[in-house]
This record gives structure tokens, C-alpha cells and sequence, in this order.
């Protein structure tokens, strides 16, 4: 099937259907394995996760508002930086949104982090 939908660019069909069979092998085994770890030994219910702590969900929420408040409190730049480089962006690609240089974006990251660990322990110690 998956041959008539999407056939092989080029020559090598039988190395192409070779992959395609090990491909659907793996995610058949991965299917039910996820199957099995969502439905008890029987097939017969799922499992869900089971509810959260009350406690454990308003600390949370607080502590993400917390959080929030203070990278409010940052500079445009500072915030940028911060939130880029938890997505894993490169320090090029943060000094090219930031408007500065490569070299420079360590020194900002590392005020605008410090900046943030003070602006979260303010906002703690008030509550």
C-alpha cells in the first residue's frame, strides 16, 4: 500500500521497502506497547492518570504566577533573551532578535537571570 501511495524516488526499491517494512514492524511494536501500558492486563479498561494533589496544584499556580510577574518586571530585551535560550535557541540567533552582538549575550543572559532569581525571592518572601 505504502508503495503505491508514496513510491521510492529513484532506483533502489527493494532497500526502499526494506525500510518501509522494518518502519512498520517498529511503530506496530511501540502501537502495543503503548497500548498495553494504557490498559490493564486484560485489554478490557484504560488507566488514567490518577488527580493531582490540591496542594500540589496551587503551589504550582502560584509558583507560575510568581514567575510570570517577574519576567513582566524585565526588560523587553532581557525577557527575549531568557525565553529564547529555554527553547534552545543559539546565542546567534538570540543576539540577531535582541539587536546585539554574540559575544555580549552571555553577559546579558547572566543579569537578566540573576535579575529574575531576585525579582522571584521578592515576590516569595511578600506572601
Amino acid at each position: 500500500m505504502r508503495l503505491l501511495q508514496r513510491p521510492p524516488l529513484g532506483t533502489a526499491e527493494r532497500g526502499w521497502l526494506f525500510k518501509v517494512g522494518t518502519n512498520y514492524v517498529l511503530e506496530s511494536r511501540r502501537t502495543a506497547a503503548r497500548r498495553g501500558r494504557l490498559l490493564d492486563g486484560r485489554g478490557e479498561r484504560t488507566m488514567a492518570d490518577p488527580p493531582r494533589d490540591p496542594h500540589a496544584s496551587i503551589e504550582a499556580d502560584e509558583r507560575r504566577r510568581v514567575v510570570m510577574a517577574a519576567l513582566a518586571r524585565l526588560s523587553d530585551k532581557e525577557r527575549v533573551a531568557i525565553l529564547m535560550r529555554e527553547e534552545g535557541f543559539a546565542h546567534r540567533e538570540i543576539a540577531a532578535a535582541v539587536g546585539t552582538t554574540t559575544g555580549s549575550v552571555g553577559t546579558l543572559l547572566a543579569r537578566a537571570l540573576e535579575r529574575l532569581a531576585r525579582e522571584t525571592t521578592l515576590d516569595r518572601d511578600a506572601l
